[in-house]
């Protein structure tokens, strides 16, 4: 199963991602992650990011598809993969159909975990995060037992600076108009798999699950 996923942010994305990794039994391959392990492991490609990510700076396409590039060759990805944060743009999405068929293979399906802007606001706006072990609240749906503090370790509670109403309202509208072309490229390859992500967490993997068969 040769996977790519999407969704606004705050969509749910990443739990659903987890989701897909352990039942398809498949890595789960995120941009993020991705840059991480090359930085520590002091890639040529991993140096070039973080050159580039320590000025903070976007990190220039040529770079990341020469990650994704290596990334897509390891053992692992053999048997298939999920990919997560990547493609964000139509110019990196011709660049991932030219590396996969050079390999031979092509994506299986997009899935888009589709959540109305207005609702993902609520959801981001209500996010916290405990300082210390990362753990994930929110102040509506996922509340912790004493307010402010973290369940697992008894941590302070924070609202990260890319929460706040503002900012989300910028995220969403830069998701909107980098990656919403993205959406009609994979509909007219005849891929695109959209999720009604506005559901509870175990019935969109239900749904993705069935959307996948």
């Amino acid at each position: 199963m040769k996977l790519l996923i999407m969704g606004r942010p705050g969509a749910g994305k990443g739990t659903q991602a987890a989701n897909i990794k352990d039942y398809y039994k498949i890595p789960h391959i995120s941009t993020g992650d991705m840059f991480r392990a090359a930085i520590k492991n002091q890639t040529e490609l991993g140096l070039l990011a973080k050159s580039y990510m320590d000025k903070g700076g976007l990190v220039p396409d040529e770079v990341t598809i020469g990650l994704v590039r290596e990334r897509l060759a390891e053992a692992d990805c053999k048997n298939g993969f999920l990919l997560d944060g990547f493609p964000r743009t139509v110019a990196q999405a011709e660049a991932l159909d030219e590396i996969l068929s050079a390999n031979g293979i092509k994506l299986d399906a997009v899935l888009d975990v589709n959540v109305p802007a207005e609702k993902l606001i609520r959801r981001m706006v209500g996010r916290r995060v405990c300082k210390t072990c990362g753990a994930t609240f929110h102040v509506e749906f996922n509340a912790p037992k004493v307010e402010g503090i973290c369940d697992n370790c008894g941590s302070p509670l924070i609202q990260r600076a890319d929460d706040t109403e503002a900012t989300a309202k910028n995220r969403l509208e830069v998701y909107d108009n980098q990656t919403a072309p993205l959406l009609d490229f994979y509909s007219k390859k005849g891929i695109l798999k959209t999720v009604n992500g506005d559901q509870p967490l175990d019935k969109v993997f239900e749904d993705i699950k069935e959307s996948l068969k």
